[in-house]
């Protein structure tokens, strides 16, 4: 009878030994694969382009990611997370385990950026802007936007290339390396330039590159859309009769000066072609990002007979259009005495 029950006894023990080891490889499979371990720290983890292993486990801790960077490097030993990674911009979402973060991550599964481009005045903003949502830096994007070499092979110069980027929203990944970038903007052209534009733009005598030019005066001039085709119309008529087109935005641009609110005799003196009191004819380049709008209004430009404009003296924002010089000298004097009257001379 005692045998028997020593023998319950040692059953018992043997079982609960089992259980217990049992438990502790449960516990701890669970705690490798399906525990809590993303902190809510941060919202996305990078990954860059050539990151192996041992940069993403640096990063991890570096950055708090992780409750438990140990579990982790488990997780993903067992689940063959090694050699170069998938580079992007991944969610994370605070308590993730690190089976899915592992998953994703081999899989690639990242989120895609939305570029806005709007109101960017000079290239180097745009160049600003890319690097804060793509991978590589403001310099780098200069670098290639710089090189005469490689826009050439688009039908750019390193003046005109800025009116290659038509203001609108993209979606892209976080990595899309610069040469990739530059060739969807490419497409993104090529389908804005559609045959209908460029006839337009043709029975303008003029190119994609120089109706994005002037759009972008237009843009400088016009506070409200109604009034773009009005100023386009003025210009283009300025342009056919070979005068200087007396730009101020572009008086403002040459001199890298955009507080001004009154071009005076020292600021027309800039020698430079943007200065078009100084140049017959369109600048090199835009003065800026000018909207879809804009591009449309010289495409669509109304016809009148004006070649002069002035701001009205209300500040209204809007224009006072004349087509004979005596008429806009009237019109000047009313402006400038408005200025006068607030104190504003420059």
């Amino acid at each position: 009878m005692s045998t028997n029950k020593n023998k319950l006894k040692i059953a018992l023990v043997i079982l609960a030994i089992v259980i217990a080891i049992g438990g502790f490889f449960a516990f701890k499979f669970y705690n490798i694969y399906f525990a809590s371990n993303v902190t809510a720290k941060e919202k996305y983890l990078y990954v860059k382009t050539g990151y192996v292993f041992e940069d993403l486990v640096t990063d991890l801790r570096y950055k708090e990611i992780l409750n438990d960077i140990g579990t982790f490097w488990d997780a993903a030993e067992r689940m063959n997370l090694q050699g170069p990674l998938k580079p992007g911009k991944y969610r994370l979402k605070a308590g993730m385990n690190n089976r899915t973060l592992i998953n994703m991550l081999k899989a690639g599964n990242q989120e895609a950026v939305k570029l806005k481009f709007q109101n960017i005045r000079k290239i180097e903003g745009l160049a600003g802007l890319l690097a804060k949502n793509l991978e590589p830096d403001s310099v780098a994007f200069m670098r290639l936007l710089d090189s005469a070499a490689f826009v050439e092979k688009y039908g750019f110069t390193t003046e005109n290339v800025y009116t290659m980027f038509i203001p609108n929203t993209y979606e892209m990944y976080w990595n899309t390396s610069r040469e990739e970038f530059f060739k969807k903007m490419n497409a993104e052209y090529l389908k804005f330039w559609n045959d209908e534009r460029r006839q337009k733009a043709a029975a303008l005598n003029l190119d994609p590159i120089k109706v994005t030019i002037l759009a972008s005066i237009v843009d400088a001039e016009a506070l409200f859309d109604k009034e773009m085709p009005t100023i386009a119309g003025l210009y283009l008529n300025r342009l056919k009769k070979g005068m200087l087109l007396q730009a101020d935005p572009t008086v403002i641009f040459a001199n890298g000066d955009f507080t001004v609110k009154r071009v005076t005799g020292a600021l027309l003196g800039v020698d430079s072609r943007y200065n078009t009191y100084k140049y017959v004819g369109l600048p090199p380049g835009p003065i800026n990002m000018p909207s879809i709008n804009a591009i449309d209004a010289v495409l669509n430009k109304e016809n009148n007979n004006y070649l002069y404009m002035c701001a009205k003296e209300d500040f209204s924002g809007y224009h006072n259009f004349a087509a004979t010089v005596q008429e806009h000298n009237i019109n000047a004097k009313k402006y400038r005495e408005a200025l006068n009257q607030r104190n504003i001379y420059r």
